[in-house]
């Protein structure tokens, strides 16, 4: 009997596509969904951007491109990184990919072998957990609740560190949570991973050009130099300048992991597409505008967003300060119901919401935290304010479960 590879028993489809899939079918249908599930910026690039482009296709050859990354789409990425105050980086230190999650996914594939143990907070971007069953890695999971505001606390760290597991991946800014690690807490975090120098660190950064309320944007390397050696920060052009769909990412490691990324390119994708690079040349070095005033709109939204949550009683959400989602809990649904439909957990919030008021958001138990559910807020501004409006008529429409029982017993 003909059998695939054992490793696609641990495969499975992204949740957030799932529940994406599932609201374009049902607007196909001819509902009416405000979609709140998927984490796209919804936003093109500048002209400068698609003239480049343009520019490029005059002079096309078609040729083979470098699986490290064309040298000026290089320099304009250690640009950035000096912008965003990480110097230091050669081009010996970069390697592209298509796309952040395909750059992660050869970072994984570059530094664990099977069993080998990687660590992440909780909540989690999807996509790690994923690519670490994928590849059989030993998965150690650091609860962080919305009670500590979705943040790792050094003594956490320090906790999980200790049994020395290959890898420890952090997110800053977060998705799914858009929380954003202070200067003082990013150098806490620092002051501990220097006392561990057998572990890997994988920084996925690909939001640090969104980030609100003046926090601004910190690596562990700023504050503990050393730790370049083992460090390997990802980077993406998708969401800062629109542009998801190009699947243009980076990595700043260290040479040896950056020429293993270069290697396993090699073998992968070969190299990006010239048209491509030419697009992510010219993102990375015309006008930041439209990256500024997208930031700015975007801290905007998230204050109306988290109006609307903090006045439904029972509701909680900790602050976000960067990318552009919320992740409320909403534990206090559960045990309710809605229309007759029981609210046991998050998926069930989700369907009920998805089919009552035709709102899609994706359950936090994709994402490692079963009381919660993500919102990404970037829709047209007309659907933001009537999805927010359709979730708090949901919550209002909510019904004790015991009380509804004792209606039907006197009935």
């Amino acid at each position: 009997m003909l059998k695939l590879a054992s490793r696609m028993g641990r495969a499975k489809p992204s949740a957030i596509m799932v529940i994406a899939e599932k609201a374009k079918q049902l607007k196909a249908a001819g509902r009416d969904i405000v979609n709140f599930s998927i984490g796209v910026p919804n936003f093109l690039p500048g002209e400068h951007v698609y003239e480049a482009v343009r520019e490029a296709l005059k002079h096309d050859t078609g040729a083979y491109g470098s699986n490290r990354g064309r040298e000026d789409l290089l320099d304009a990425f250690l640009a950035h990184m000096r912008e965003i105050g990480l110097d230091g980086y050669k081009r010996s230190n970069v390697a592209v990919g298509i796309g952040a999650k395909q750059v992660l996914y050869n970072l994984c594939e570059a530094l664990l072998d099977e069993s080998d143990e990687i660590v992440f907070p909780t909540p989690y971007w999807t996509s790690y957990l994923d690519i670490a069953e994928i590849l059989g890695a030993k998965i150690t999971l650091l609860p962080c609740p919305s009670e500590q505001n979705y943040k790792l606390t050094p003594a956490q760290l320090d906790r999980a560190l200790a049994s020395k597991p290959k890898v420890f991946l952090f997110n800053n800014p977060s998705n799914p949570t858009g929380m954003v690690y202070t200067r003082e807490e990013i150098a806490a975090l620092a002051e501990v991973l220097v006392k561990h120098p057998d572990t890997w660190i994988i920084t996925d950064d690909i939001y640090n050009r969104m980030v609100f309320d003046g926090v601004g944007y910190h690596n562990f390397v700023q504050f503990k130099p050393e730790l370049r050696e083992r460090t390997a920060i990802v980077d993406s052009l998708s969401k800062t300048y629109g542009m998801p769909g190009w699947r243009v990412g980076f990595v700043a490691a260290p040479e040896l992991l950056a020429n293993a990324l270069v290697t396993l390119n090699s073998n992968h994708i070969t190299n990006l597409p010239e048209i491509i690079t030419a697009a992510g040349v010219a993102a990375l070095t015309g006008s930041q505008e439209i990256t500024k005033e997208k930031c700015a709109e975007f801290a905007r939204r998230r204050d109306q967003v988290l109006d609307t949550l903090l006045s439904i009683p029972g509701v909680q959400c900790p602050r976000p300060q960067g990318a552009f989602y919320a992740f409320p809990d909403i534990s206090v649904a559960f045990g309710k119901s809605h229309n007759g439909v029981i609210i046991d957990n998050d998926v069930d919030f989700c369907a009920a919401l998805l089919e009552s008021k035709g709102v899609a958001c994706v359950p936090g138990s994709a994402f490692g935290e079963p009381r919660a559910l993500r919102i990404s807020y970037t829709c047209p501004r007309a659907q933001l304010e009537a999805g927010l409006q359709r979730f708090k008529q949901f919550f209002d429409e909510l019904v004790e479960v015991e009380v509804e029982r004792v209606s039907a017993a006197g009935r």
